[in-house]
């Protein structure tokens, strides 16, 4: 059995429950919860501004048979307050490449439209969507947030390449032959999302207005803030704002295996495809990834958007939930990733 034939069932709306495009609904935590460790963990993220052991948590929303059935929020935060998305914005990316896609403007196993590339001979010209989409591309590239070290992720976000990050990330040379070596990159999103643009013919506003169009507003994300650079092109690695209830939005979208209230939003089967395991050598990451999702982080058959400082989205198809983590997490990543493994497995018990 393929690998993609092996992936879990996604559930469908529940009959009788209202798609959340205009309002969420509320329910109750389910009967079976385990709930000690789940009200022990819950206090444990909220028990100070800032702990020890998980940092800040801003925002915890669960979503379980499409109604809202957990939602607690920091002091001075509630359900309007905005939140940074770092690097969710990928998978967000991966929806914008789907919905065109679906449009007949890109093909993801074709070669990547990256204009640097297309010279005769240039060896990078080989790299797909498909490659750049699963992290694959073999890019010589430098993912490195702390201070003071060699990065070129925060010289592309914060530093030489801000003016045109697309530009600044088409510079790498290949380190390895495409679709043979796993290293995540924000460099790639970044050619991604240039990509789509190009493939819509928008770019600045008028790429924002293509997504509200296609994406935001059916769903109803009222609050989704995307940021841009100075060439025009969105900042898919790492910058859309959105609220913990538009977030969750999103993550329903997919656990919906893209159909949204009975119109079809991403095509058939892109869903899987993000799903579907990236080979990784050993050694290349604590978890499995897709392309441009994570994969297991709430268990077998779950998949999730994840962002820096501790940012989540994870969708588990055989509870059928969502949960969405917002906070300040940066030097308790480690420790925040098994605990929503933790939260979710009360819901197990």
């Amino acid at each position: 059995m393929s690998e993609a034939a092996a992936l879990a069932p996604l559930p469908g709306q529940p009959d009788g429950v209202d798609w959340p495009t205009e309002r969420w609904l509320k329910g109750e935590l389910p009967s079976t919860l385990d709930r000690d460790p789940f009200e022990a963990l819950v206090a444990v993220a909220f028990a100070a501004p800032q702990t020890a052991t998980l940092g800040e948590t801003h925002a915890l929303l669960i979503v379980q048979g499409g109604r809202i059935v957990f939602e607690r929020y920091a002091e001075g935060m509630d359900p309007r307050t905005t939140h940074s998305s770092w690097s969710m914005a990928k998978s967000i990316t991966h929806a914008l490449v789907g919905i065109a896609a679906g449009d007949g403007k890109l093909d993801a196993f074709a070669p990547a439209d990256v204009p640097e590339w297309r010279r005769p001979g240039d060896p990078r010209g080989a790299i797909t969507l498909d490659h750049l989409l699963r992290m694959s591309s073999g890019l010589a590239w430098i993912e490195e947030y702390a201070p003071g070290q060699p990065s070129d992720v925060q010289a592309m976000l914060f530093g030489e390449g801000k003016p045109d990050m697309a530009a600044y990330a088409a510079r790498s040379q290949l380190a390895h032959p495409p679709g043979t070596f796993f290293y995540y990159s924000s460099g790639t999103t970044n050619l991604v999302s240039r990509a789509v643009g190009r493939a819509v013919g928008a770019s600045g506003e008028a790429f924002k207005t293509f997504m509200q169009d296609r994406l935001f507003g059916p769903l109803g994300m009222r609050s989704a803030g995307p940021r841009f650079d100075g060439a025009g092109t969105f900042i898919g690695s790492s910058f859309c704002y959105a609220t913990a209830r538009d977030f969750a939005r999103f993550g329903l979208l997919y656990l919906r295996d893209g159909v949204w209230d009975g119109a079809r939003i991403l095509p058939q089967g892109w869903v899987d495809y993000a799903r579907t395991p990236t080979f990784q050598q050993p050694g290349a990451a604590d978890y499995r990834y897709g392309a441009h999702w994570w994969l297991g982080l709430g268990g077998p058959g779950s998949f999730s958007a994840n962002g820096y400082d501790g940012q989540f989205t994870v969708c588990v198809p055989d509870l059928d939930l969502i949960l969405v983590r917002h906070g300040k997490s940066e030097a308790q990543r480690d420790a925040v990733i098994p605990w929503v493994g933790q939260v979710i497995d009360c819901f197990r018990r």
